[in-house]
């Protein structure tokens, strides 16, 4: 049994160790939106009016957009070797790193708990149960993505695979039945029926959608060779991520616009049995066990941000007994809130997760800049690792792009908790993340203008002077 966990969690990956090839992320990224919870993203602008036109518009454009940025995250972990959020430290320093963790962990954790309940809704939904499953389906299905997170990244990647090709094959039968047999209402195609408020909200919300996989992307590229280009990363990663989006949805908004009243699970069923009878049930069915896989990767991601916090708290050797550790904390968590959330806790909660998605936006603006702008890549490993090294404990400079990035938008925030200024001023329409990703990023930019730079690459290469010792020259150097 020993011999399946995966041996490393938030430390280095060595060259020695290095394996996989660069394709396997076309079919992670896609599963990683072939389920449920992305085909409710997809009827958000036919529930506020939009027509079925103008909402597939929003979708396809949307989610070109977040997986943009998503995707050169992807390109830092053959780079690097290291998980996405450990990357932080030299942006936000070895302290600092901790105020994007700990929101990273919140997400986590709330993400899966969202997934526990909407698959508990599901089950009912196929089982045509009232009341009585949800506590069992949601402890089961839970285990189950946490059993897939504790054997690791080699495991998740061929589960996600798999998932992949199932889902390839359901999709393609009912797009191709729905293409030839659905009907819709001429004002579903109606060119001249726009409508600025759905379209903005749809859009934005794929694309913040999109966003969201930044915080852990390269957490499942680290083990690939360092020969791998940035070009072959993050085009891999696009594509798997946008199809698998923009696929999925589009089949929540050809269901809305169908069903327009009917509850997502329901909406699907039915769209699907309607271009072929019996064909809802292995959609829905196949949507949940791409939700498993998903939840499996929020649970590896929250175990290695866990350890990143005890790391910074309490500087101690990674092992996988301190992962398997930090991967229960996290399964029990969702667990409770999932079992205890009412359903209007969980709408509540619904917008806390919405604020945390306004929280990552300036950092991916910041840690994206500093990798391919400002440092160029150019990171010493050890001493990313190093309570007092060379990026110091606090860095004022990512701190303060930061907190700035993440004020301006807050006039432009649209969620149930809170509507800024602007954001009524526009019917609802949430801008924030269009905001928010420049301002951070030229802020950061500015303020690093002063860094010395050729001093800084110097101390990497001393620091990580045989950081490979099995290799004979070192890439990094």
């Amino acid at each position: 049994m020993l011999r399946l966990l995966e041996r490393r969690s938030i430390d280095y990956v060595p060259l020695a160790e290095r394996h996989g090839k660069v394709w396997h992320l076309w079919p992670i990224w896609f599963s990683g939106d072939a389920h449920l919870a992305t085909i409710a993203v997809g009827v958000l602008g036919i529930g506020l009016g939009g027509n079925l036109l103008w909402t597939s518009v929003a979708v396809i454009t949307g989610c070109a957009l977040g997986t943009f940025f998503m995707a050169f995250h992807s390109t830092q972990g053959p780079q690097l070797g290291l998980p996405q959020l450990i990357q932080s430290r030299p942006q936000f320093g070895y302290m600092g790193a901790l105020l994007v963790w700990v929101v990273a962990l919140v997400a986590y954790i709330g993400y899966n708990a969202f997934n526990e309940v909407l698959v508990a809704q599901t089950v009912r939904q196929l089982a045509a149960a009232r009341h009585g499953i949800d506590a069992p389906v949601i402890i089961v299905f839970t285990l189950l993505a946490a059993a897939i997170a504790a054997v690791g990244y080699d495991w998740i990647h061929r589960t996600q695979r798999w998932i992949a090709y199932a889902m390839l094959a359901v999709l393609l039968l009912f797009s191709v039945a729905a293409a030839a047999l659905l009907r819709l209402p001429a004002r579903a195609w109606d060119l001249q029926d726009f409508r600025s408020i759905p379209f903005l909200v749809q859009f934005f919300a794929a694309a913040a959608y999109q966003l969201s996989w930044s915080i852990y992307v390269s957490d499942y590229s680290r083990y690939l060779p360092r020969e791998v280009s940035v070009r072959e990363s993050f085009w891999w990663t696009y594509l798997g991520a946008y199809v698998g989006g923009v696929w999925m949805m589009l089949l929540g908004t050809v269901a809305a616009a169908l069903n327009p009243h009917a509850e997502v699970a329901a909406a699907v069923e039915q769209a699907a049995d309607s271009v072929m009878p019996g064909l809802g049930r292995p959609l829905l069915v196949t949507a949940l066990l791409g939700l498993v896989t998903i939840s499996s990767l929020n649970f590896y991601g929250a175990s290695l941000t866990l350890l990143s916090v005890a790391d910074s708290l309490h500087p101690a050797p990674a092992t996988t007994t301190k992962r398997l550790i930090g991967l229960a904390l996290a399964t029990a968590a969702s667990i409770a809130i999932a079992l205890l959330a009412s359903a209007d806790f969980v709408n509540r909660f619904g917008d806390l997760l919405a604020v945390l998605l306004y929280l990552f936006t300036p950092w991916t603006a910041i840690n994206l800049i500093d990798f391919y702008v400002v440092r160029k890549g150019h990171y010493s490993i050890r001493e990313i690792f190093n309570p007092r090294g060379m990026y110091g404990r606090w860095n004022w400079r990512g701190l303060l792009s930061y907190g700035v990035g993440f004020v301006v938008m807050i006039p432009f925030f649209a969620s149930g908790l809170y509507k800024g200024v602007v954001a009524r001023a526009l019917g609802g329409a949430d801008l924030a993340m269009l905001v928010g990703l420049p301002v951070s990023a030229l802020l950061y930019w500015a303020l690093c203008r002063d860094l010395d730079l050729e001093r800084e690459l110097r101390q990497v290469r001393i620091a990580d002077a045989g950081l490979d010792p099995d290799v004979a020259t070192n890439p990094a150097s």
